[in-house]
Parts: C-alpha cells; sequence; structure tokens
C-alpha cells in the first residue's frame, strides 16, 4: 500500500507540473461539485413539469419570471431555468460518460486479456470481431443500436458500451501480448494458480497504464455521443434534460435571435469535454515519455 501511495505521489508532482492539466482537473473538480449540489444550488427542479408555465418560455437571461426569482441564463421553451436544467444536464451527461465508460473498459479489457491469455481460435475469433467493429465509426453503431433498443438510460449506456468497448479491448490485446511473453507470467502459468487470477491479479494491473489513458479519451466520447444521440432525438427522453436534448430544444430558435437556449448547454458540454480530454492528454504524456513536448 505504501508503494502504491509513492507512486500516486510521484505521479500527482508530475502532473502538476502542467498548469493546463491542473487547470483542466479543477474544472472538472467543479463541475463534478455543482453537479452533485444541483438539487441545492438550481432553482428550479427542471424534472417537475408542474413547476413549469409557458409564460416564462423563451425568455432572456437576467428575466424575473412568474416565480419570483431571476432566470440568469434564460429560459427554454418549455419554461425551464436554463441554469437549473443545464446543472441537471451535467448530472446526466457525467452519469452516462462514466457508466458506459467504466462499463466499456471493464468488457474490453476483459476480452482483450483472454484473447492475448489463451490465444488460439479464441483470440483469432475475439480480435477479428474487434477489428471489423473498429472499422464502422462509432457514432453509426450507436445509432443502430439505440433505433433497435429504443430509448432509455440503460438501452442507451448498453449502446454506448457495445460501441465503444472494442478500443478498450485491442488496447489492452496489445498491452497483454506483450507481458505475455515475460517470465513472471511464465512462471504464473506453471503454479497451480488459477486462470482468472493470473488474469486479473497479475497481467491486468501491468496493463492498465495504457487502458487508463484509453478511459478517459471514451468517458469524453460518451459524453459526446450521448449528446449527439439526444440531439438528434434518439437518446434520452425529452423528459430528462440532457445538455444534448437543451440544444436539441433550441436549435430551431438560434435565427430567431433567442440564441442562449442551445448556446449556454452547449459551451457547458464543451468545457466538460475539453476539461476531460486537456486531463487525458497531460496522463498520455506521463506514461508515455516519448509524447512529451
Amino acid at each position: 500500500m505504501s508503494g502504491f501511495m509513492e507512486q500516486l505521489r510521484a505521479f500527482w508532482v508530475e502532473f502538476r507540473e502542467s498548469g493546463i492539466a491542473v487547470a483542466a482537473l479543477f474544472v472538472i473538480a467543479l463541475i463534478l461539485v455543482l453537479a452533485l449540489l444541483a438539487p441545492v444550488i438550481a432553482p428550479q427542479d427542471p424534472y417537475d413539469l408542474t413547476g413549469l408555465s409557458l409564460r416564462d418560455a423563451r425568455r432572456p437571461p437576467g428575466h424575473v419570471g412568474s416565480a419570483g426569482y431571476m432566470h440568469l441564463l434564460g429560459t427554454d421553451a418549455q419554461g425551464r431555468d436554463l441554469f437549473s436544467a443545464i446543472l441537471y444536464g451535467l448530472r446526466i451527461s457525467i452519469q452516462m460518460g462514466l457508466a458506459a465508460g467504466l462499463a466499456a473498459l471493464l468488457l474490453g479489457a476483459s476480452v482483450g486479456l483472454a484473447a492475448a491469455y489463451f490465444g488460439g481460435r479464441f483470440e483469432t475469433f475475439a480480435m477479428r470481431i474487434v477489428d471489423l467493429q473498429l472499422s464502422f465509426p462509432a457514432i453509426l453503431l450507436a445509432l443502430i443500436l439505440v433505433a433497435l433498443l429504443g430509448q432509455g438510460k440503460a438501452q442507451l449506456i448498453a449502446a454506448l458500451v457495445a460501441a465503444q468497448y472494442a478500443y478498450f479491448a485491442r488496447t489492452a490485446y496489445g498491452a497483454a501480448k506483450a507481458e505475455r511473453r515475460k517470465d513472471y507470467i511464465e512462471a504464473a502459468v506453471a503454479t497451480p494458480l488459477s486462470d482468472k487470477r493470473i488474469l486479473f491479479r497479475h497481467l491486468l494491473p501491468n496493463c492498465m497504464p495504457p487502458l487508463i489513458v484509453v478511459a478517459t479519451v471514451q468517458i469524453a466520447n460518451s459524453i459526446a455521443l450521448e449528446a449527439t444521440l439526444s440531439f438528434l432525438g434518439l437518446g434520452l427522453p425529452v423528459t430528462e434534460p440532457s445538455l444534448g436534448m437543451l440544444i436539441s430544444n433550441g436549435f430551431q430558435y438560434m435565427m430567431s435571435g433567442r440564441y442562449w437556449i442551445s448556446v449556454y448547454p452547449g459551451v457547458a458540454l464543451i468545457i466538460l469535454i475539453v476539461a476531460i480530454n486537456l486531463v487525458g492528454d497531460q496522463i498520455r504524456d506521463q506514461f508515455n515519455p516519448r509524447l512529451r513536448r
């Protein structure tokens, strides 16, 4: 445990040398706090349809609504307070990104590790499936799966996992294939240890660095994919104001000058994705010194 803490401390010392990465990490932490405290901070519950008034629909930023409080960022076409809807939308985006990213990591890493460890026909079959899937754009696969599975959080997470697990599988396979030939794995195979123990106690920890890098990228991609599908009307139901749904709701009003309905949720989405990617870039550079500038 002490060795792990020393490695973590050394990693943080090197990480904080990048001011941009530290600033991005601070932005992510701030967004997480705002999203977690949304029920406390938000002046309105955007899920409560009884609390909405069409008289407050499409009001500009700073408008004082019928409920008596100021709509800091204006309102959308349903009369939702946009600041409240963005906070709740961030909760949904983060939940979907983490759930889909971590599930894709678990599935993809399991497939890649097993293919590299067992080899043979299973390796050939599994990696051909992965290579075939990687030849198609993730958004195309997600669109097809969502159309087949229908709307809902569980269906959308399943579609995102199925569209992204191949990236983790290919990464885990490449790292595990190199580790499989090393003496410590050969020694473990010669002992009575079970294959499961060798895979997850010996092989997986040494394959985690590249998987962590891919995870940061794919979590950001999951958030972007969810927003894209919701924008197209194939993501979450309209009763759950995700950022993609908020952008979609205001898109038709852009030409009429009511820019805030789409722009502010779009800015929040961009800030979240860019911050995650900046942190992921720094983690990648630390795990691969050849990429450092």
